[in-house]
């Protein structure tokens, strides 16, 4: 009996010192990706305070002998025209994100409540293979039809994309209204509710987490979309991702590294602002969207 104890709690001994070594090699992974991850935006913020001179100086230099907190007024400055082309920014992303979550949640809508529609299960297949689709398959396609439509300089492709809807959220917000109870909605129809009414006003307002979530993330696709920007947009009223990448330069015609690099900090801390703040929303509607399926 007491061999057997003996073996039993050097067993426990060895599984304990397993499980301590895990932890240890799990931490110590989780610290390298971490600075993995934080190194560049650290090198971003401390270039951003440099004087150009200093950023191409050699040997390189990793601190400012003297930040320059001016580098962040300059930005600023009336002829870069920066916070007219945030303002534009944000009203195609906000304009696009709240009619990309609208048309999203209407298509969801139809798919988890009347999925006895003829062909309606295989639509709904085709939406979710449209996931997988990149992007950049279809961007030459769409700028030729948009272009023969003269819409091109403008921001309507970004409005009529946003009235086709996102396959990914309209799965989310099919998922997500799956879950809702069968009698909510025979309730409705007995007080003589129409579908769209139904929608607007049982399914819509109780949507809260996944409309949350698909605002955030399409306002943040569209913030830091550069390429389609770039295609479609004239110089005059393009968006800020495309102006910081073109638009600070000296009387000769040259790049002002710390500046740009200051106006890219200026325009990452709105995407940070909007995850923190929202990441509660994000991951509720994700994890809500996932409860029922069929």
């Amino acid at each position: 009996m007491v061999a057997i104890a003996s073996a039993q709690a050097s067993q426990t001994a060895r599984a304990r010192r397993r499980k301590k070594l895990q932890r240890l090699l799990f931490y110590t992974l989780l610290v390298l990706v971490a600075v993995v991850l934080t190194v560049p935006v650290i090198w971003l913020l401390i270039t951003s305070l440099k004087k150009d001179v200093e950023y191409l100086s050699y040997p390189i230099t990793f601190l400012p002998a003297v930040p320059q907190w001016k580098n962040y007024v300059q930005v600023f400055d009336p002829k870069f025209h920066f916070l007219k082309h945030a303002g534009m920014t944000v009203f195609l992303a906000v304009t696009y994100s709240t009619l990309c979550v609208l048309s999203s949640a209407l298509s969801g809508f139809a798919f988890a409540r009347f999925p006895d529609v003829k062909a309606s299960r295989r639509l709904f297949g085709i939406v979710v293979a449209m996931i997988i689709i990149p992007g950049i398959v279809t961007i030459i396609p769409q700028f030729m039809i948009f272009s023969k439509m003269r819409l091109t300089g403008t921001y309507w492709p970004w409005v009529l994309w946003g009235l086709a809807g996102s396959p990914f959220h309209i799965f989310l917000f099919r998922q997500f209204f799956l879950s809702f109870p069968k009698e909510l909605e025979d309730a409705a129809e007995v007080d003589g509710c129409s579908p769209f009414s139904i929608f607007w006003r049982i399914f819509l307002p109780n949507a809260q987490p996944v409309i949350a979530t698909s605002f955030i993330l399409n306002f943040v696709a569209v913030w830091g979309d550069w390429f389609t920007p770039m295609i479609y947009l004239r110089s005059d009223n393009t968006t800020l991702a495309v102006l910081i990448n073109n638009v600070f330069r000296n009387p000769a015609g040259n790049l002002i590294t710390t500046l740009t690099v200051a106006g890219t900090v200026v325009y990452i801390l709105p995407m940070v602002l909007i995850f923190f703040l929202g990441q509660r929303y994000i991951l509720k509607g994700v994890v809500t969207s996932g409860l029922a399926g069929r």
